[in-house]
Order: structure tokens, then C-alpha cells, then sequence
């Protein structure tokens, strides 16, 4: 989808659609400067649109150059943020689904939001709600969709331009990681994953190297080895790599992404119904560090980053890993597994010992990791965990603050040192699991073993895939997260200026 600004006025916008935010208060007072653009049909339908948020009232002006108008609701002007912009765009476009339409513009609203942040959300919200995955739809339609989306601004305004340009590729980053979530198991094998994020790099300008089993081996990843066992695909483990010449950071940040393309709970095998149908998304950790790189190095943000993703599949095969072994990791720590689909903990484990070699500033894992979460904080918030070292209430408010920027909510859960009594074992370092409570926490805390540097866990097991749409998020893969570390991202770099 095309995006551009421009500054003609709204009755002169030759488009098919043209959606116009309106706060409750313009509502209120009878849409008068809509009146001069559109005709008197807007007086005719002024009963019918609230303006309160979700509302939503489709006309045919009697006048300009518009096709069709669609008044989004707000609601009350001082509450408008960037995620009611988003939502209010995700109308529009859910609109736009039902019409057959390849022109839209959206107007940028009158808000206490600086003109960059605004276009920004109504591109991401718009983009976002656009969103359909057809690939296998043998009976989807031939049309093409929206083919250009105009951002109309009063005035002039280069940080229109900027929030536009950058709430496109942000946006196209999240679709990236929604498609990869959402593809067929059997087209996402770790190999063809790893494939996949080698394109992907070429594609954008980062660099990437993958390994193969041998050398996963050879390295003494023997976690992601474990988990690997069962299948007949071997692992892969994958190096993301963004490094300009004006970083502002020699030491790198470091993104890991859990990859276990598909997951049956191994010899712990899943109830399927419910548990195993959407498990293509137990790597949608990975599929969102892959979106963040694509977005961070088409920002060309100033910041050295690491991505690292280990990749397997979880199955019951007759070599599989069983409870009761003990698996020597590659931070030389034995774990005794006592539950086999515990396995993303495994693989991370393992990453993140690795991303010690690199003397990281910080590292970020993201992980569907624990059903333990989506009991916790439902379906649109993710947990946040972090190390007790120096910085870690700024890591949590900082990791905090991005969400609330970005619509990706975070809330953090406490790790205190009583938690990790609960994964002392008999026979090794410590077991897989830690029993039934608090299972979001001792997951977090089974990996904080095997990190010894600034360190923030995101379990995304509720938000990063739905069973119901909602707003801008559709149905499957919800790209959750690659806006978060973005945003994340270029807050480090703000405050990193030389």
C-alpha cells in the first residue's frame, strides 16, 4: 500500500473513501465545517453519528470530489491518544473491507498529539486493520484492495510526512511477523524459517547467519537440542545482525525470539482441542524479532542489534526427550525435565547463554512461553519480567512506557528469590518446571539462571494470537511485539544522543 501526505482541502480529495476522526465535542455542536466540504447531507445525518469511540456513520456527500465519507468517533477530545487514532483508522478500514475501493484518505484530526505521533497511529491503525491473510483462500476475491493511502494534513508539515512514512514500515514490519505466524506448519519447518529470515535480511539490508545442526551441536546447545530429538527436522539457530556505522552503542542490544514452529507438547502431549490447534503460533517470539529487524533497518535507527533465534519443532517421536532426563545446557547448568512441553524455556535457555558472547548492554527475550500468563493478564497484555541488577525498575519503566506508546501493553510480575525455591531439584541444577502456581513467574525465573546482564522477559502467550478479532488485531497471528521493541528501540536512541 502506498502512502502519501497532502494538504488539499477535504471536498477536493478525488478519492474513493475518505475517513474523517471526529471528537465528540465537534459532533456535538453540529459538524458545521463538514457542512461547507460535504453538503447538507451532513445536517440529514447528524442524529445518527455520536461521535463517541466505534462509532461510525457512512455518507454519500452531495457535494466534493470524495466518492464516499465515513465520520469515525473519538469520543472526548483531552482522552484522544494514538491508540484511540489507531482504532479510529481500523474502522475505517474494516469499512473499506465490504466496498470495493483503491483510493483512501484519512484526515488528521485536531488533537493535544504532536502532528508526527498522530499520522503515525492513523497509518499503523489503518494498515493494521487492512490486514487479511488469504494464502490458502482458493475462492479469495481478485481484488487487489486499497492500493493508496493519502494522509490529509492542514498544513504543510514535515513531521506528518515522518510519522506517515514511519507508521507504514512499522506496520508492514507487524504484517511481516503476522504471515509468518500465521503460515501453514508444514511450509515453516525450521529450515525453511531460517530461509525465510535470510530473505528477509537481503531483502532489508541486515545481515544474517544461520546454523545448522552440527554446529548447533558443536557450540553444546544441547537444550534446543533436547527439544529437538522427537522431530524428523533438525534445528536451526539463527543470527540477526544491524549494526551501523553512527550506533550509538558498542555493545549491542540483543533481541531472542522462541522458534518452536510447531508444538505438541512432545511426550507431555497436548489435549488437542483448544491447546495443540494453535500451536504454528508458539513462534511468534521469533517472528516478532524478525519484524522488529525489518523495521529497524528500514528506519535505519542508530543502534547496534542482535537477534538470535533458536528453531525446532516439539514432537512425540520415538528419540524424543522424556521426564526424567537430564539435559547438560550450554551454560554447562544440568536441568532435570520433568514436563516436555515445557520446552520453550529449554531453547531460550540456551540462546541466552549464547548472547552472553557478545557482552550485551541489554537483552530482550520474547516467548509465548506459559499458559500461566493468558490466566494472568488475559488476551491483550503481555508479562514483563526482569533481573534484580542495577537498572532493573528503569528497564521495567521503560519496557512500560513503550507500551503505552505503542498499543502493546506490558505489565510486569515480581521476581522475587522465593519463586526459584520452586525449581530446586533432586537430581540436577534445577528442574524444567515449577509446578502449578505461578507459572508465568517460575518460567521467568528458570531463565533468569542462565543470564548474568540487563535482561527483560516478554511472555506474549495471551496477545500474540486471537481466536476473535479485535480492533486492528485480526483473527491468528497478531505481529505482538514488533512495534513494542521498536518503540523500545528508539527510545534508546533519544536518550542516547550524542
Amino acid at each position: 500500500m502506498k502512502v502519501s501526505v497532502s494538504t488539499i482541502s477535504l471536498s477536493e480529495l478525488d478519492v474513493d473513501l475518505l475517513v474523517v476522526p471526529v471528537n465528540l465535542k465537534d459532533a456535538e455542536s453540529g459538524l458545521t465545517l463538514l457542512v461547507e466540504h460535504f453538503g447538507s447531507i451532513i445536517e440529514r445525518i447528524r442524529p445518527d453519528f455520536s461521535g463517541k469511540p466505534g462509532s461510525t456513520t457512512v455518507i454519500y456527500p452531495d457535494q466534493g470530489s470524495a466518492r464516499r465519507v465515513v465520520l469515525v468517533g473519538l469520543g472526548e477530545p483531552e482522552k484522544i491518544d494514538p491508540e484511540l487514532l489507531r482504532r479510529a483508522a481500523a474502522e475505517g478500514a474494516a469499512i473499506v473491507d465490504s466496498m470495493s475501493v483503491e483510493t483512501v484518505a484519512i484526515a488528521v484530526p485536531e488533537t493535544m498529539l504532536d502532528s508526527e505521533t498522530a499520522s503515525q497511529a492513523l497509518v499503523e491503525g489503518f494498515v493494521l486493520g487492512a490486514y487479511s491473510f488469504t494464502r490458502y483462500k482458493t475462492d479469495s476475491q481478485s481484488e487487489t484492495g486499497v492500493q493508496r493511502l493519502v494522509v490529509q494534513t492542514v498544513n504543510e508539515d514535515k513531521q506528518v510526512r515522518r510519522g506517515a512514512e514511519r507508521g507504514r514500515i512499522v506496520a508492514e514490519a507487524v504484517c511481516t511477523a503476522r504471515d509468518l505466524v500465521n503460515l501453514s506448519p508444514d511450509e515453516k519447518t525450521p529450515t525453511m524459517l531460517s530461509k525465510a529470515i535470510e530473505k528477509s535480511g537481503r531483502k532489508f539490508g541486515y545481515e544474517t547467519s544461520v546454523w545448522d545442526k552440527a554446529l548447533i551441536a558443536a557450540e553444546g546447545m544441547n537444550g534446543l537440542l533436547a527439544v529437538n530429538r522427537g522431530s524428523k527436522d533438525p534445528p536451526t539457530f539463527t543470527v540477526l545482525e544491524w549494526k551501523p556505522e553512527n550506533a550509538r552503542n558498542m555493545r549491542p542490544i540483543i533481541l531472542v525470539g522462541k522458534g518452536v514452529v510447531f508444538d505438541t507438547g512432545g511426550l507431555s502431549l497436548k489435549p488437542t482441542k483448544d491447546a495443540m490447534d494453535s500451536m504454528k503460533c508458539d513462534m511468534a517470539g521469533a517472528a516478532a524479532v524478525v519484524g522488529a529487524m525489518e523495521a529497524i533497518a528500514r528506519l535505519a535507527l542508530p543502534v547496534f542489534v542482535v537477534g538470535l533465534i533458536p528453531a525446532t519443532d516439539n514432537r512425540p517421536g520415538e528419540t524424543a526427550y522424556v521426564p526424567g532426563d537430564v539435559v547438560r545446557m550450554h551454560s554447562g547448568k544440568t536441568v532435570e525435565v520433568l514436563n516436555t512441553d515445557a520446552e520453550g524455556r529449554m531453547i531460550l535457555a540456551d540462546a541466552l547463554s549464547y548472547a552472553r558472547t557478545f557482552h550485551p548492554e541489554l537483552v530482550v527475550d520474547v516467548a509465548t512461553l506459559t499458559g500461566a500468563c493468558v490466566v494472568a493478564l488475559g488476551e491483550f497484555v503481555a508479562g514483563v519480567m526482569t533481573n534484580e541488577m542495577n537498572g532493573s525498575a528503569e528497564r521495567l519503566e521503560a519496557i512500560t512506557d513503550a507500551g503505552r506508546r505503542s498499543g502493546e501493553l506490558v505489565h510486569p510480575l515480581p521476581m522475587y528469590d522465593e519463586y526459584s525455591e520452586l525449581l530446586k531439584s533432586d537430581v540436577a541444577d534445577l528442574k524444567n518446571v515449577g509446578g502449578r502456581s505461578a507459572g508465568a513467574i517460575t518460567a521467568a525465573k528458570f531463565l533468569e539462571h542462565f543470564v548474568d546482564y540487563p535482561w527483560i522477559h516478554l511472555d506474549i502467550a495471551g496477545p500474540a494470537f486471537l481466536s476473535k478479532a479485535h480492533s486492528y488485531h485480526p483473527v491468528g497471528g497478531t505481529g505482538f511485539g514488533v512495534r513494542l521493541l521498536v518503540e523500545l528501540l528508539r527510545d534508546f536512541v533519544q536518550k542516547n544522543r550524542t
